[in-house]
């Protein structure tokens, strides 16, 4: 990696925990690109089937890859995905986990319309910390760190702990190339 490239960030959790308001306002923040990968697979036809259970569409996780590569291979991207196991490894810098309490999730997914089993799956999948789980497993530990994302001031918290931690990385990469 150059000194002037920008990190690649992984922002994932559960569906609700507020991925997606806080990759908007990161963006906007530090002027890293937003891959929001739900529109992404939408717009570059990466979608095997419809779930009807679930409600959703299916990625083609490879074709969405392969899509991808380029954009991710120079870095300053803020990737946003309730799932994190079938990235590469080597796309990313840093993996934040969004969490919930189940309270705030619960009502998040309810105003969302979420009901009967895509609620109850969801739900469990933030008590049994799975998406935690998954990036513990797909990524060095090193690089996941685990964020409260309950309140407008953890999300406000959240978006600075980040920044910081660019502006290390940043300082970081100066100092090995000396």
């Amino acid at each position: 990696m150059n000194v002037t490239q920008k990190p690649n960030i992984l922002i994932t959790g559960t569906p609700g925990v507020g991925k997606s308001t806080l990759c908007k306002k990161l963006a906007k923040k530090t002027g890293l690109v937003w891959q929001d990968i739900s529109k992404i697979a939408k717009d570059q036809n990466c979608i095997q089937e419809y779930d009807e259970v679930y409600e959703t569409s299916v990625l083609d996780e490879d074709k969405l890859l392969d899509f991808l590569e380029d954009e991710i291979s120079p870095g300053g991207n803020i990737v946003d995905y309730h799932g994190c196991d079938f990235f590469p490894e080597r796309w990313f810098d840093v993996v934040f986990v969004l969490r919930a309490d189940n309270t705030n999730l619960y009502d998040r997914l309810i105003a969302r319309g979420y009901e009967g089993k895509k609620l109850e799956d969801n739900i469990q999948c933030e008590i049994f910390q799975t998406i935690l789980e998954e990036a513990q497993s797909s990524y060095n530990s090193e690089i996941v760190h685990e964020l409260q994302n309950n309140s407008e001031q953890e999300l406000h918290q959240n978006i600075k702990q980040i920044v910081k931690w660019i502006t290390k990385w940043k300082k970081d990469k100066i100092q090995k190339s000396e």
